[in-house]
């Protein structure tokens, strides 16, 4: 789950207005977009209405959500994994240039470790050296660290589906070229229409499951086994 930002008019003004987007995988790998949903700013608050609507329209339980921000409503059962990619960003928003490289390479070694053990370890690491510059990006780990492990409990190749939000920013990516000559939209319904339609393009073009999905499933049916029906 995830969001794009248009800018759309508003009396005498242009304002930030996001589409949020649900992407899925089905029974058989293969993607879906689950929903659309038009809103001012992201939040906890938000992502549980559009997981009420979910349920409401029919979603009995999820495995696993990727989002930027932990939720735990609506579906308790549901792994959350926050976006590690979206932890990164954060982190290196105030880093400076000349540190970048080293900060970088020193955060991959929490996220790219074999285990959570050796992810906590690799952390220590990192605060040692870099929590009297940069406290703010190695707080907002600790914060968060439940909910930016959860892949760690999980076979390689699902590791691999939800550390990251890639899925659903890839589908972003292609929204944007096909709705990048509007500047602005004179609308909430204007914005919705051409992502509507530009998701209808592009999913024409979903005809293959994803990758390693025959392995994937049977490893979710071992994990899972009294929660999933095929």
């Amino acid at each position: 789950m995830d969001g794009i930002v248009f800018k759309v008019r508003d009396g005498n003004k242009v304002i930030n207005k996001t589409v949020y987007l649900a992407v899925g995988l089905d029974r058989t790998g293969h993607k879906q977009v689950l929903g659309m949903w038009g809103g001012k700013s992201e939040s906890a608050a938000f992502w549980m209405g559009v997981l009420t609507d979910l349920k409401a329209r029919g979603v009995e339980d999820i495995l696993i959500t990727c989002t930027d921000k932990p939720i735990r409503s609506v579906f308790p059962q549901a792994a959350t994994q926050v976006c590690v990619v979206h932890q990164i960003r954060n982190s290196c928003k105030y880093v400076v240039y000349k540190d970048l490289k080293a900060f970088t390479k020193d955060m991959r070694d929490v996220y790219g470790a074999i285990n959570k053990d050796m992810a906590a370890t690799a952390l220590d690491r990192f605060e040692e050296k870099w929590g009297s510059k940069y406290r703010y990006a190695v707080k907002s780990w600790r914060e968060n660290w439940d909910d930016l492990t959860t892949f760690f409990g999980f076979p390689m190749e699902i590791r691999q589906i939800i550390y990251t939000t890639n899925l659903i920013e890839n589908l972003n990516g292609k929204i944007r070229k096909y709705t990048k000559a509007k500047l602005s939209y004179p609308s909430d319904d204007a914005v919705k229409k051409s992502v509507f339609l530009a998701i209808q393009e592009i999913e024409k073009k979903w005809t293959m499951p994803i990758r390693n999905w025959g392995i994937v499933l049977n490893q979710f049916i071992a994990i899972f086994e009294d929660r999933i029906r095929l």
